[in-house]
């Protein structure tokens, strides 16, 4: 799936020619929450945690940022950080994130609530950047947009949990794709995670009509006002057993093969799903996605 390039460019690594201090706050709007660990791999892969920990603990004096502990962390407390309504403020007019909103957490309590699933998508985005930095490819910190949001008709919308902007470089071709991606902890039931197959799929057939206007001739879907190719949709999977995390992926296979709706989406778009932890373990180019379309594990880019 090829697709022309659309907003700042891609890139593995942000340049460290940008005060550290200015990309962690442009990280924490990007990405809402991280870890001090997240964001040295992130932004300073060959860095010291010292080096994160100092500009983290300022920004915090500065009344920027702040963070919580997480629950069962060792005696090193590991802390999940994100921006106060001051570093918001701040972060409102930066170029990277121009077009999205700064997303400020009010309180401890708020921030306890968001973490475990937000994490965990960050989890997901440095899977996709360390393979991409191995790989000579390009997909950076501002290539992963979470909470994207897209009508599907009748008053309703998809929001997925991110969308992924990668750039393939092989040899002298540059390859760009996009994904929607959806991180599955297991805390719904498994039916209700097949369901946002549907979902994805009104999305791939809606077309927006003027407002107050008679019904006009068709203009295509209105996901071309974002995506010159629609993008792949990848499930990330974690947080179960190994076959209860095999019963989901059957699941999202069965709702490919069983509605009709889906089974459009598919002969369209690529499909897939992956175990969180095999990404991280051996990298999203390897062979450990499904194709919801049935049949062997590959990587994500042949599905």
């Amino acid at each position: 799936m090829t697709s022309a390039a659309r907003g700042t460019p891609a890139r593995s690594a942000p340049s460290q020619a940008e005060p550290l201090a200015h990309q962690v706050l442009a990280a924490l709007a990007q990405h809402r929450i991280a870890t001090t660990s997240q964001l040295r791999r992130m932004l300073r892969p060959d860095g010291t945690r010292q080096v994160l920990s100092r500009v983290l603990n300022r920004l915090r004096s500065d009344g920027c940022v702040d963070c919580t502990v997480l629950p069962g962390a060792s005696r090193a407390r590991t802390k999940a950080w994100y921006l106060t309504r001051d570093g918001a403020r701040l972060t409102r007019d930066l170029p990277v994130l121009r077009g999205r909103p700064p997303y400020p957490i009010t309180s401890t309590t708020a921030a306890s609530l968001k973490t475990p699933h937000t994490l965990a998508a960050v989890r997901a985005h440095l899977a996709f950047a360390e393979d991409a930095r191995r790989l000579g490819h390009e997909h950076g910190p501002w290539d992963w947009t979470p909470e994207v949001s897209h009508s599907i008709g009748e008053g309703e919308r998809i929001v997925a949990d991110a969308v992924m902007y990668y750039t393939l470089v092989e040899s002298e071709h540059r390859r760009k794709l996009r994904a929607f991606v959806e991180v599955d902890r297991s805390t719904m039931s498994s039916e209700r995670l097949a369901v946002k197959l549907i979902e994805y799929a009104r999305l791939f057939q809606y077309e927006a009509q003027p407002v107050g206007r008679r019904r006009q001739a068709a203009t295509g879907p209105a996901w071309l006002r974002w995506y010159p190719v629609f993008p792949r949709v990848l499930f990330v999977l974690t947080c179960a057993s190994r076959a209860r995390l095999a019963n989901r992926m059957n699941d999202l296979q069965a709702m490919v093969a069983q509605h009709p709706l889906v089974a459009a989406l598919a002969r369209e778009v690529r499909l897939g799903a992956a175990v969180l932890e095999d990404l991280e373990q051996h990298g999203p180019a390897q062979a450990v996605w499904m194709p919801l379309t049935g049949g062997e594990p590959r990587p994500w880019t042949d599905l």
